[in-house]
């Protein structure tokens, strides 16, 4: 069966997380990626937070699967004509390097365009245009930029990140619709265009009903789903929820059976208005249902600390599992807060992709998360991830060099 990518070639300098984030899921569907490294090192991650000595890292082999692997000298003025090679025979070329690199490198937007004007140039930068374009991002910075710490946590805490990479790998997502947006476009125009996708903004993008509590806050002067309310004053910026659901409909997380021992035996809920009389029953107090105190969502909204306290007396008598089983009979919305290692071990999401198991010939068998966008027509099977420059000939030899050819830019050191 064909993948939705097939015959798009990638040209991949990106390193770290959010640029290879981007090119793996376009090599999950389909496309040749070539991924660009420096001999001798390669990307930083193959050496990061190792867990077995000298071999690639799982930093590294989660965010590259399903590529190949070159080793490239770019410096050398062979390496150059190399990438012009290179430039000329792909679709798009990825990138996440510091501000202005690739012109320093002597690849420009017109000079490549030169090369290959069907070529797509994508970036991921830390911030947009504005004074801030020059600064050196990572993940964490990104959140904090983009308005997601200042909106996380208590209020009687500090702004707090969250444990989700939505500065970086959110931001490889982003770029991956942006380049495909581009592919699409191309077949009308004929011609590539740059793609850029600032952290900063793809942060804002995940974090957009915080903006719009904004305007409603300076509106209004007080939000009546955020735990703050009715007890404490709102200031004028857009304060953090704790874990109030964020849709309008109050939600907080709760103790089950085994808290006291268990980190994650807890329980998300939701006070759907819709189901409200079936939680009133559930906990056993029906009389609830018709009380003027809580027989009405602005009611409720008074006495939010109240109910949520007396739901959790009643999940604390239960495992996490079993108020999920007699909560979904109700169609009340509910949700177990699983570990990694509840998630590492569903059969479940084995058996949907979402988790699989690699082998790799020097690490072994290892999991993975598999792609998340599941095509019908187009089924992902994720491979390995490449050695350091395991590729390189291979790829040469398509672009046209012959075997004297390859051997003499390994002899100069140029591969």
């Amino acid at each position: 069966m064909s993948k939705a990518l097939d015959g798009v070639r990638i040209l991949d300098f990106t390193h770290v997380q959010s640029g290879p984030t981007c090119t793996q899921l376009l090599a999950w569907f389909g496309a040749d990626v070539i991924k660009v490294e420096r001999a001798g090192e390669g990307d930083a991650t193959r050496g990061q937070l190792r867990d077995i000595p000298d071999v690639d890292s799982l930093y590294f082999t989660m965010l590259n699967h399903n590529k190949r692997s070159i080793t490239l000298d770019t410096k050398n003025p062979k390496g150059k004509e190399v990438l012009e090679t290179l430039i000329k025979q792909c679709d798009v070329l990825v990138e996440n390097f510091a501000p202005g690199a690739l012109d320093r490198m002597g690849f420009t937007w017109l000079r490549i365009q030169e090369l290959n004007p069907r070529m797509i140039v994508a970036s991921v930068k830390g911030f947009g245009p504005g004074p801030y374009e020059n600064c050196k991002v990572y993940e964490n910075v990104a959140q904090c930029a983009g308005g997601a710490a200042s909106t996380t946590g208590f209020e009687d805490g500090p702004p707090m990140v969250t444990g989700a990479q939505i500065g970086d790998s959110g931001t490889g997502l982003h770029l991956a619709l942006g380049i495909v947006a581009a592919l699409y476009q191309r077949k009308s125009t004929g011609r590539g265009q740059k793609v850029l996708a600032a952290m900063q903004d793809s942060v804002l993008n995940l974090c957009r009903v915080k903006l719009r509590d904004q305007q409603r806050l300076e509106r209004t002067g007080l939000m009546k789903e955020y735990p703050q309310y009715p007890d404490h004053p709102f200031g004028e910026a857009v304060p953090r929820a704790g874990n109030a659901s964020g849709g309008g409909q109050p939600g907080s997380i709760l103790k089950c059976k085994g808290w006291e021992t268990d980190p994650n035996a807890y329980l998300y809920f939701i006070t759907q208005g819709a189901v409200w009389p079936a939680i009133c029953k559930v906990i056993g107090e029906e009389n609830w249902i018709n009380d003027e105190t809580y027989a009405t969502p602005a009611a409720r909204l008074l006495h939010q600390k109240l109910i949520f306290a007396r739901i959790e007396e009643w999940t604390k008598t239960k495992t996490k599992f079993e108020a999920m089983d007699i909560m979904n009979k109700y169609d009340i919305p509910c949700g177990p807060i699983l570990s990694m290692k509840e998630i590492a071990e569903d059969p479940s999401l084995r058996e949907s992709g979402t988790i699989v198991e690699v082998d790799h010939p020097k690490r072994g068998k290892y999991l993975s998360v598999g792609n998340p966008i599941k095509l019908s027509d187009s089924p992902t099977e994720v491979t390995r991830s490449p050695l350091l420059g395991e590729h390189t000939e291979e790829v040469l030899t398509q672009l046209g060099y012959s075997t004297e050819q390859i051997a003499a830019l390994r002899e100069e050191r140029v591969i």
